[in-house]
């Protein structure tokens, strides 16, 4: 299997430093700061793409164990929300929470949904986050109408 490498670069003190962070793909490369990462500052930081890597993961999950099933999802979106919370000590996250939507003809709410979960369970990504105290699943299946 491949290896995948990230790179991060860190100038200065915490506060008044400054980074970038590039994939190693060369896909993406972005600023970091101490603003964009504990404030609303501009730039990118660890945790968005920890919600990227997340959202990613499992929507390709999700497409997996439908598939699987026996269904063809027609799109499968995720969006990951990571929360970052002041501890004793530190920062810590303390909850992922995925808001997925799906189009997938044929199929029933309840085994969508038992599908979903399995994906939650399975993907790669939550279990890499498995010290996440809480790793919340909205799952809602989008109904098409004739």
């Amino acid at each position: 299997m491949p290896e995948r490498t990230a790179q991060a670069q860190w100038n200065g003190d915490l506060r008044g430093g400054s980074g970038r962070l590039r994939l190693g793909s060369g896909a993406f490369e972005g600023a970091y700061s101490f603003s964009s990462r504990f404030e609303n500052g501009t730039g990118t930081n660890p945790e968005e793409l920890i919600a990227a890597a997340h959202a990613g993961c499992f929507s390709m999950a999700t497409a997996a164990g439908l598939s699987k099933a026996g269904f063809t999802p027609e799109s499968v979106a995720t969006k990951a929300t990571v929360h970052l919370t002041s501890v004793s000590g530190g920062f810590a996250i303390s909850r992922i929470d995925l808001d997925m939507e799906a189009d997938v003809p044929g199929i029933d709410e309840a085994k969508f949904l038992e599908i979903a979960q399995g994906a939650k369970a399975g993907c790669i990504v939550s279990k890499a986050l498995a010290a996440v105290p809480e790793i919340t699943l909205n799952a809602r299946l989008r109904q098409k109408t004739a």
